[in-house]
């Protein structure tokens, strides 16, 4: 009796050891208000990156495609447009598609590290860009503005260059900054010089809707990132400001606030107002259901950039009402999601990746916003394609990279809840 004693008590203390260490390796990770374990026994489905992000990505895709070629079938007959087939635009769209998917699985080897890294190259590239568009004779010129490099097989747009390395440069400048970031000239200031710097090229050329989507997406990443109240405040005082003053002087930004206002007016209606009456008229047409698709009239010649910047007026002409909700709610559900990726890989205290992910759904869901606001007579008619859909091969092509970036970030995260390394 007395070894036997000693011999089932070294048993139960085995026994609770093997237990307290197999716990240890399966400590719950809480991410978002859900708990993964940390063990080679986590589903298949948790190892991989986001499915329904990505299948929801390719739905918006293959919508967008079919409207395009939708909204431009008829511009042939348009003699502004030249001697070009019906299927001109939907085919450059297609090889936009297939350049971005290419650039995306790219992308997608690529782990966050790198990104952190190279991030102040990747800014410094994208202002050298944004200079060169305004050389003469390198710079592409389109309707008065100056935003393309001519690349042979299209024309790249640096402007949407400029908003992802903006994304990545302002998280990795906030993990720089983590131990000044109460301090406003040496937190702040720097941050808000490079953006000025960006803005200032890029009302050079000029384009102020990608400037406020840039100023917008930088001051969502210094607030997530730690900069007090007080000072996001201040920010955005100032930057409600400039805006204000970049619209009060200037002829052209003040007549669209004007026509805005009153977009019915004789003068308004056919000029600055022209687009946006056309877009209600679309809109309005198409009701609950819509009148079906193909079955649009304004995109006949009558509403100007139907493929790009009013593209959401066809879809709501010819899918109505209930179209142009599911496809706000896609839009939502996406954004919502990114965001949900990034405070993941914040609560894994991988914090640049969290920046990057959170900055990525700013970016996507503001210009969203903006343009479906326009389109809606919501606010002033400003030049931002609809994210994913719009005809544009540069916008799909950085659109697609960032998303890229995105499923990279869950996928990092899922290896550490796996207990692997990113």
């Amino acid at each position: 009796m007395s070894t036997a004693a000693p011999r089932a008590t070294g048993r139960i203390a085995g026994w609770f050891a093997a237990r307290g260490q197999r716990g240890a390796e399966g400590l719950p990770v809480r991410a978002g208000g859900m708990e993964y374990r940390q063990s080679t026994a986590t589903p298949a489905s948790v190892l991989g990156f986001d499915q329904a992000l990505l299948w929801v990505v390719v739905a918006l895709l293959a919508w967008g495609l079919v409207m395009v070629y939708s909204a431009s079938i008829a511009m042939p007959d348009n003699p502004r447009f030249g001697k070009i087939s019906h299927t001109h635009f939907l085919v450059r769209h297609l090889m936009a598609l297939a350049m971005g998917f290419v650039a995306a699985l790219l992308a997608f080897q690529i782990p966050m590290l790198v990104w952190e890294r190279q991030a102040r190259a990747l800014f410094i590239v994208a202002i050298a860009l944004l200079g060169a568009v305004l050389v003469p004779h390198v710079g592409t010129e389109v309707n008065g503005a100056r935003r393309w490099l001519s690349l042979g097989i299209m024309n790249f747009q640096p402007s949407e260059l400029a908003k992802l390395a903006v994304v990545i440069y302002a998280a990795d400048y906030m993990c720089r900054k983590m131990d000044v970031k109460e301090r406003f000239f040496r937190a702040v200031l720097p941050m808000g010089a490079a953006v000025a710097l960006v803005g200032g090229l890029l009302l050079a050329e000029p384009d102020m809707g990608a400037f406020m989507v840039i100023a917008v997406t930088a001051m969502g990443i210094l607030f997530l990132g730690g900069v007090n109240a007080r000072m996001f405040i201040l920010i955005t005082m100032v930057l409600v400001a400039a805006f204000g003053l970049m619209i009060a002087f200037n002829d052209y930004r003040r007549a669209r606030i004007f026509a805005y206002l009153d977009p019915w007016s004789e003068h308004n209606a056919l000029a600055k107002g022209y687009q946006l009456t056309h877009s209600l008229i679309a809109i309005g047409r198409g009701e609950i259901f819509g009148v079906g698709l193909g079955g649009s009239v304004e995109k006949l010649h009558w509403l100007p950039e139907a493929h790009t910047d009013f593209l959401l007026a066809v879809i709501g002409e010819e899918f109505g009402l209930v179209g142009v909700l599911v496809l706000i709610v896609l839009f939502f559900w996406m954004t919502r999601r990114i965001m949900h990726i990034g405070r993941q890989a914040i609560a894994l205290d991988r914090v640049f990746s969290g920046l990057v992910a959170q900055g990525v759904a700013i970016w996507v869901g503001f210009q969203a916003f903006i343009n479906m606001g326009v389109n809606l007579g919501a606010l002033p008619t400003k030049g931002l394609t609809l994210p994913l859909m719009s005809f544009g091969g540069s916008a799909i092509l950085m659109h697609l990279v960032a998303l890229a970036i995105v499923l990279r970030v869950d996928y990092e995260n899922k290896l550490l809840m796996r207990g692997g390394r990113a």
